[in-house]
């Protein structure tokens, strides 16, 4: 949920790239220099993070796509893995390159149906983000959990499972997102009416107070619900590495499940980074919906906290999945021959 406009003792224009337009008043050349370089380390900050997101989530997943290429098919948690790279990757372009272009003085960007698709796309790949990382952390702990007559049934049946379950979060968000293309609009000249989003980029006008929580309440429910079913299967998760662990230190046998423990604790990373990037971004949100006046660079601050999972999580995958890892050592040693075959041509 995005923070309602605003309207503040100076009249309002549409130059501001946050989401409250920037105030048109009387500057002097001191505050006129601050305001520049506010601008500017907003930008740079903006660059950074779609650059940084949209060049991790592309290694992983053309390194997905030449482990399909090499092996018969993906396994379940590879195919999750592979999904949310996709979801992240797609909320940092319909995201974080409008708002960097919007920053750096690039106007009328988009028309009305523009906007329309890029507002919808963006809140069904942010809400993907967070379904995809919690079904990531249920399926790990169902993975991990001491088999039983029924628990043995869904085990066998979960890689079978990913698939429908994709197609269900899809849907599922596609339908709580559906108000989205219907209020949202091009920039318009002029005063922005209350009630009104400003992206910059584009406008997401709400009409009535009514319509605004509803639209709030709706998707804050959905929010919180998987980030708690994540944290419970976290929690879970955990436990049954510290029952492994004391188990292991009880027999002093080698560890035999090595691979889904590091497995597990990679997705309590990214469960981690989630509600980190989560927590912060929802403080400031009820900030802003506490105070009168919201200042512009809190609404920018929440902008940037809110893409950052989506720009980070990739290098947590490179970093810590060995299939990934795998392929990209492979690639860097098929390009230091060629590189030294080249240099052998050249002398």
């Amino acid at each position: 949920m995005e923070n309602i406009y605003v309207r503040g003792p100076c009249e309002q224009d549409m130059r501001g790239g946050g989401e409250l337009a920037a105030p048109r008043c009387p500057l002097g050349n001191r505050a006129s220099g601050v305001m520049d370089l506010c601008v500017a380390i907003k930008g740079i900050s903006f660059f950074l993070q779609a650059c940084m997101g949209i060049l991790g989530n592309l290694v992983v997943l053309l390194a997905y796509a030449h482990i399909v290429y090499s092996e018969p098919k993906l396994l379940p948690v590879d195919m999750i893995l592979c999904h949310l790279a996709f979801a992240n990757l797609m909320l940092v372009l319909f995201r974080c390159v409008p708002q960097t272009m919007t920053v750096f003085g690039m106007r009328h960007l988009l028309n009305d149906p523009g906007c329309k698709v890029v507002i919808y796309v963006y809140r069904i790949t942010r809400a993907l983000s967070v379904c995809i990382t919690c079904m990531l952390s249920v399926f790990q702990a169902v993975t991990l959990a001491p088999a039983g007559p029924r628990l043995s049934r869904l085990k066998s049946a979960l890689p079978s499972l990913v698939l429908p379950a994709f197609a269900g979060l899809w849907l599922l968000n596609m339908a709580v997102c559906i108000a989205a293309p219907f209020f949202s609009i091009a920039p318009r000249n002029g005063t922005v009416p209350a009630f009104t989003l400003n992206l910059g980029f584009c406008h997401v006008d709400f009409r009535d107070h009514l319509s605004y929580v509803i639209n709030g309440a709706v998707l804050t429910v959905r929010d919180f619900s998987f980030v708690a079913l994540m944290v419970g299967s976290s929690g879970y998760i955990l436990l049954l590495l510290h029952r492994h662990n004391r188990q292991v230190r009880a027999t002093r046998r080698p560890q035999g499940a090595g691979a889904e423990t590091r497995a597990a604790k990679t997705v309590l990373t990214l469960v981690v980074l989630y509600v980190i990037f989560f927590g912060i971004d929802n403080a400031i949100w009820i900030y802003m919906l506490t105070v009168a006046k919201v200042s512009p660079v809190i609404a920018d601050m929440r902008v940037f906290f809110s893409a950052c999972y989506a720009a980070l999580s990739p290098y947590l995958i490179i970093t810590s999945n060995k299939k990934v890892k795998a392929k990209l050592a492979c690639a860097a040693e098929q390009e230091q021959p060629s590189a030294d075959n080249q240099a052998s041509g050249d002398k």
